[in-house]
């Protein structure tokens, strides 16, 4: 049997996964388990399923290798539990060929692809960190910016002075939907 899995980091990716269950079901997937949860996670509920089902025999197939680890070291212990229950792990979208690591050599490729993934990772991940670090460096304010929530004090401290919401919206320099909806909580 093929089991196929799917997974995203975050909840406003649906059309990636959309197209993870398309490819694994042209794969030829009979049970596929897809989940919303960041790889970073050590529970991944969707996963342990998937796994759990495997019987020997059996081929679990994912998309990419991200959807199943963060590192090598990761992936590699994914592929030994796979095949420690006698079955096999397809990786369909591996630069346009599909890796199945029942042979040796797609299991050599499939480590070397994700090293040079996982160096990417970190390599991106420094840059960020240097980047963050300049613009604290420079005064740059790092986050997201203010809400109305953030001036809810404010806007009903204006609205007892007598001001009207789209005053105090103008004043504030924000949409006079968010005063009303600060003065509606408070």
């Amino acid at each position: 049997m093929r089991i196929g899995y799917g997974r995203v980091s975050t909840v406003d990716q649906d059309a990636g996964l959309e197209a993870q269950e398309r490819d694994l079901k042209a794969a030829g997937c009979e049970r596929i388990f897809l989940e919303k949860i960041s790889g970073t996670k050590v529970d991944r509920p969707q996963l342990s399923a998937a796994l759990d089902m495997l019987r020997d025999g059996d081929v679990l197939v994912v998309t990419k290798p991200d959807r199943l680890a963060r590192s090598t070291a990761d992936l590699l212990a994914f592929v030994e539990r796979v095949k420690a229950k006698g079955c096999g792990l397809i990786v369909l979208s591996m630069n346009g060929q599909t890796l199945d690591t029942t042979s040796p050599t797609a299991t050599l490729m499939l480590t070397l692809l994700a090293a040079v993934a996982q160096f990417e990772r970190e390599l991106m991940l420094e840059r960020q960190r240097e980047g963050i670090a300049k613009a604290k460096a420079d005064g740059r304010k790092l986050g997201r910016p203010p809400t109305i929530l953030d001036k809810s004090a404010t806007i009903r401290k204006m609205r007892k002075e007598g001001m009207s919401a789209a005053a105090i919206a103008k004043e504030l320099g924000v949409a006079r939907s968010g005063v009303y909806r600060v003065l509606e909580v408070g």
